[in-house]
């Protein structure tokens, strides 16, 4: 499943008049545009060349193609200041296009299937992240509890294809997954989104990258949900992760079957919905991360 990612935009696909509004507010033309790989933005996410000889790497999409994108563009706006990610140079909207240029991170995303090496010092990384206490400003995690309502959604309205295990037991995941708000509470600052395709390693380190879901919230939550991802991609089991770190340490067992159960749920009901616009291969993605997450949950509660 390593090789499912969006449907990127190149460059020269940009309307003239936002390639325009880039090279003015950067004050210098582009002369080579490489297209990343990965990620599910609809959009443009591309390292620019510039006449000046500097590299920069954007990001811009369209409401037209993906309102959903659009919004999360508009809020790392505000965030990026406020974040330990690459700096941002410039930003533009135009009421329908919204374009992001941040300073060039020379790096390279994880090789997948996860190999141990690469996967020890991004681990390591999100211990070092979860110590810093997130800044004024910004908003918790779980601002938005409904965001994780999968359980809820599903018992409901029941949707063909989930799981015997959690159908039958629908009422008592709803339950758990209704806590996660209270549950993944706290100080210090959650990237909200960590995954393979959101990690640069670099000589020196490992940085993260597209920031527009931060929070703040408790220590191991990153982690948590991270997990089912990282086995998808080949990495280890969400419970030998887990019983290894050091995030997980002090961790309510409670608190931590709450976000579990949210996330499980959020992959499950969320991969049996239609494809959203622009974004024809995350439902797949969603689906093969569905297994591991509730791997997981099925050991936490016994």
């Amino acid at each position: 499943m390593e090789g499912i990612g969006g449907n990127r935009l190149t460059w020269a696909r940009l309307p003239a008049s936002v390639r325009a509004s880039v090279e003015g507010g950067l004050g210098s033309a582009v002369v080579r545009a490489v297209n990343c790989a990965g990620g599910f933005s609809p959009g443009l996410a591309s390292r620019l060349e510039l006449a000046d000889g500097r590299w920069v790497f954007a990001k811009a999409v369209s409401a037209a193609t993906n309102p959903h994108s659009v919004g999360m563009h508009r809020r790392e706006v505000g965030i990026a200041p406020l974040v330990p990610g690459p700096r941002l140079l410039w930003s533009g909207d135009d009421g329908d296009w919204v374009a992001l240029v941040f300073e060039e991170v020379v790096g390279h995303t994880p090789v997948l299937p996860w190999a141990a090496g690469e996967w020890d010092r991004v681990h390591a990384a999100m211990v070092e992240l979860a110590s810093v206490r997130a800044p004024d400003g910004l908003a918790s995690i779980a601002a938005d509890e409904a965001a994780l309502s999968g359980w809820r959604s599903l018992a409901v309205e029941p949707l063909p294809g989930v799981d015997p295990w959690a159908l039958a037991r629908l009422d008592e995941l709803a339950s758990w997954e209704e806590q996660w708000a209270e549950a993944a509470a706290g100080t210090s600052l959650v990237h909200g989104d960590v995954r393979a395709d959101n990690v640069l390693l670099t000589s020196s380190g490992v940085v993260f990258v597209d920031w527009p879901q931060a929070g703040s919230g408790a220590p191991w939550v990153d982690l948590a949900l991270l997990l089912p991802s990282l086995a998808m991609q080949g990495g280890p089991e969400p419970a030998e992760v887990w019983r290894s770190s050091p995030l997980a340490r002090g961790a309510d067992r409670d608190a931590v079957t709450a976000v579990a159960a949210a996330s499980a749920g959020y992959f499950v009901h969320s991969s049996l919905l239609p494809p959203p616009p622009g974004l024809p291969t995350l439902r797949a993605f969603q689906a093969a991360q569905a297994g591991p997450a509730l791997r997981w949950l099925r050991g936490l509660l016994g």
